[in-house]
């Protein structure tokens, strides 16, 4: 056939799901009025003996000024309150509220706001005998702060225009050698501080690649000339050094378009607090919703959600979290059917973000049949479950879903990926990369609990074609290839960073990298050799094919840190030291200490993978990057998630049962006035396109069309492939992931070009339009409309409006029934009701 050349009438044949308005904004109030002003607090995070302390020339104190209202929450009211000290020219307030000294003394300072006051102490020390700046504490900070030691400046690894720093200022004796010492010190001028290369280049008075960092009226330039002017000490042995930050208010409501000072506390070693608020570097998560300047300051947007900001301080960071309301009213929500519900609907009416309607029958069935087992479904099924009255469908039709054959399909598809199941090449042997996707979809076929699946994984050993997940030791031969990849599969660790210096977003530094690379030092990968038949062509194949090994070596299981030359024992992430006799598994108990149900990571980790599966985000995102510094949008959800997962004692299907028959997943994707752009608190269901696989196969089944993939059985759909070494510009087009990592972000989810264009020209689509499907809706002596229910049935699983009824029908009477039913086919193919999951 021709290509049918699809004319506007074809194209409003069909509903598409179209995009709603953006209307999140419209009518929203956000927290609303706060009524009457009751009192304020002033707050500093280090009020010690009813007064906090300023001690040194360049101290400085970040106050915070919250206002109590009648009603509705506090709010920061730093910079609208009039401040004054008593007695005067003790310490100086700017209208940010940062205290800094004048002279040595004891004062009061009082806020004031519409009548209302509120006072603190201070006490400043040391302005004649001058405490001496710490280089560690004080200088390297800077340097991160203004990105100098960042790893696209001087923190890389070959520095920059002759200059290197360490990355993020994790080794300061190495910063200390390369600012004072390196190149005979040309870069501090201790006859004329202010006149040192670094301070010149740094504020502008000198050409400078990165261009002006630092102003010289501030008190980073000041504590720098400081320091140059004392000699650059480095600060003795004995001096404080930090243990850790906090920063305050640790979580706050916002309101749409508002602001919040922030104040980061350094905690000391020797019980001391230091107000490190203007040496700290901040870092929004969601720059839709916020920003953040680097004093501290955040500034909402007019959109609701939620968001967190990292302030980082040395080696150590600390996480605020800020909801900002939309203030609709929540009135009317679906039943709670279990902790999920009452989670995502206890942060809706936080956020005042009223949820969609409840989804009909129609699309529950396709949703979850998608999401379960990966097809679409049947003719029968659908007919049977839209004519179902039972009270009790939805998680019936669940259950059916998880004891279905598809369920281990399309699960094995998914772990095949993460844990890298793929030949080089085409021609390299199928057989153990068959019998791994095997292991996989029998385990998850009989719901093996999930700890007992890593295990299996983690301790295989032996000849991989009699003990298949020895395969997974094929693309992570070496120590650091497995470390990482069991962090970030199971763990929710990106800890690769740690290899080499200390995580930048995390407390994970080298010793905590080489802890866990301590539990596979004994792992001996042996790659198959080949094997020739030496023999004459009529001898036959000269034996069984060679194999991938894996064995123990004899030893103790220790690592060494390439750092310090220094021993590692195993240990788990912030575990204890383990002695591992020389005749156990020391694989088997990091497996141990993983499925501990006190871990914190193993359990929240598969929730937070699964919940983005069936609910198209994680509550953290990216889905296995669960660090401290990247929170939960709902940390009391994902708790709950990953304690129901311990109780059921890892039990995949039940934890997918209890996603799956929660309201919160059967809410519409259609969005209401309010929630439009949520992306963030599941008030609607999140449409996304259908993976390649699940796309291809969708098609094969509207078409009724048989896949022929070599090296298979025909017949064989493509969410069964056992990797992707299985040629199909379609699969690749349609972002089928490459198995090359442990990361779902392989697989695109996006639309493109190319992917409306092969949907739009292709020969091989055009093929399966005209195929059998096509021929047996033309043929049929079934009345028309009864036909046309048909297609919407086994294409959308719902039954078509009047309208379209109407439309098609015209448009079918005008042309051939062959030409005619091709081109109805092809168009509901082309929807985004039909590509979508929604």
């Amino acid at each position: 056939m021709t290509f049918p050349q699809i004319t506007a009438t074809v194209l409003a044949v069909v509903s598409l799901l179209t995009s709603a308005m953006n209307l999140s904004a419209g009518g929203a109030k956000g927290l609303g009025e706060p009524g009457a002003l009751k009192s304020l607090r002033i707050d500093t995070g280090r009020v010690k003996n009813g007064a906090f302390l300023l001690a040194g020339r360049d101290a400085w104190q970040q106050l915070q000024v919250a206002g109590v209202f009648a009603s509705g929450p506090e709010r920061d009211l730093t910079r609208g309150v009039t401040f004054s000290t008593t007695p005067a020219g003790i310490v100086k307030i700017d209208a940010a509220g940062l205290v800094t000294p004048l002279q040595e003394g004891k004062a009061t300072i009082t806020a004031t706001h519409k009548g209302i006051t509120a006072d603190v102490d201070v006490n400043v020390t040391n302005l004649i005998d001058d405490i001496p700046v710490h280089f560690a504490n004080q200088v390297v900070p800077l340097f991160t702060k203004y990105g100098c030691n960042a790893g696209g400046c001087h923190g890389k690894a070959s520095g920059q225009n002759g200059f290197k720093l360490s990355l993020l200022g994790f080794e300061p004796e190495e910063d200390y050698e390369y600012v004072v010492k390196e190149n005979r010190g040309r870069r501090i001028l201790p006859s004329a501080p202010a006149h040192s290369m670094l301070l010149l280049k740094a504020s502008g008075g000198m050409a400078h690649g990165g261009g002006k960092k630092i102003d010289p009226a501030s008190a980073p330039y000041r504590i720098m000339l400081r320091w140059v002017e004392q000699g650059t000490p480095y600060g003795r042995a004995s001096d404080p050094t930090v243990t850790g930050i906090d920063v305050f208010p640790g979580e706050r409501l916002l309101d749409l378009n508002s602001q919040q000072q922030l104040t980061v506390i350094a905690r000391m070693s020797d019980g001391s607090t230091v107000d490190v608020t203007r040496l700290s570097q901040f870092e929004t998560n969601e720059r839709e919703l916020a920003q953040v300047d680097e004093s501290g300051l955040i500034s909402t947007k007019n959109l609701p959600g939620i968001v967190a900001v990292m302030a980082r301080y040395q080696t150590h960071v600390a996480v605020f979290r800020a909801l900002i309301p939309l203030g609709a009213p929540v009135a009317k929500l679906p039943a709670a059917k279990n902790f999920i519900d009452e989670q995502v609907y206890r942060q809706l009416q936080k956020l005042g973000l009223p949820p969609s309607e409840l989804c009909d029958d129609g699309t529950f069935l396709r949703r979850v049949t998608i999401d379960i087992a990966g097809r679409l479904p049947t003719l029968d099924e659908t007919r049977a479950f839209l004519a179902d009255k039972d009270a009790d469908r939805h998680a019936k039709l669940v259950d059916r879903l998880l004891a279905s054959a598809d369920y281990a399909d399309l699960f094995a598809s998914k772990w095949s990926a993460v844990l890298r199941n793929r030949r080089a090449t085409a021609k390299e042997d199928a057989r153990p990369t068959i019998a791994f996707h095997g292991w996989i979809r029998e385990a998850l076929d009989k719901n093996v609990p999930f700890d007992q699946f890593v295990r299996g994984v983690l301790t295989a050993k032996g000849e991989a074609i009699k003990s298949p997940p020895v395969i997974w030791y094929r693309e992570v031969k070496d120590v650091a290839a497995q470390v990482e990849d069991v962090s970030q599969l199971f763990l929710g660790q990106r800890i690769a960073c740690a290899k080499c210096h200390h995580h930048p977003l995390e407390k994970w530094n080298q010793q905590d990298y080489w802890s866990l690379a301590a539990f596979f030092t004994r792992v001996e990968v042996k790659a198959p050799k080949n094997v020739k038949n030496k023999g004459k062509k009529n001898k036959g194949p000269a034996g069984p094919a060679p194999s991938w090994v894996v064995n123990l070596k004899a030893g103790k299981a220790q690592a060494t840190n390439p750092k310090t030359n220094a021993v590692v024992q195993p240990a788990g992430l912030a575990g204890p030291a383990l002695s591992i006799p020389t005749d156990e598994d020391p694989r088997a108990k990091l497996v141990d200490w993983m499925a501990d149900p006190k871990n914190p990571y193993f359990a929240r980790t598969l929730a937070n993978r699964y919940w983005k599966h069936f609910m198209g985000r994680g509550l953290v995102e990216p889905e296995d990057d669960l660090r401290a510094t990247n929170p939960a949008t709902n940390p009391e959800l994902l708790d709950a998630l990953a304690r129901s997962f311990v109780d059921s004692k890892f039990d995949l299907k039940k934890l997918i049962r209890v996603i799956c028959t929660s309201n919160a997943y059967r809410l519409s994707a259609l969005p209401n006035a309010h929630n439009a752009d949520d992306r963030q608190n599941y008030s609607r269901f999140l449409p996304r396109r259908l993976n390649a696989e699940i796309l291809f196969d969708a098609i094969d089944a509207v078409t009724l069309t048989r896949p022929a993939f070599k090296g298979v059985p025909v017949g064989t759909r493509a969410v069964k492939l056992p990797d992707n070494q299985f040629e199909s510009y379609f699969l690749s087009v349609f972002g089928r992931p490459d198995f090359a990592s442990a990361c779902e972000c392989e697989r695109s989810s996006d639309s493109s070009l190319a992917q409306s264009l092969h949907l739009m020209n292709s020969v091989e689509l055009a093929k399966k339009v005209a195929g059998e499907r096509a021929r047996k809706l033309a043929s049929d002596k079934r009345p028309l409309d009864e036909r046309l229910g048909e297609l919407y049935l086994v294409a959308l699983s719902r039954t078509p409006s009047t309208a379209e009824l109407t439309r098609m029908r015209s448009y079918l009477e005008a042309r051939p029934a062959s030409q005619g039913w091709e081109d109805l086919l092809w168009a509901v193919l082309n929807t985004k009701e039909f590509l979508y999951n929604h």
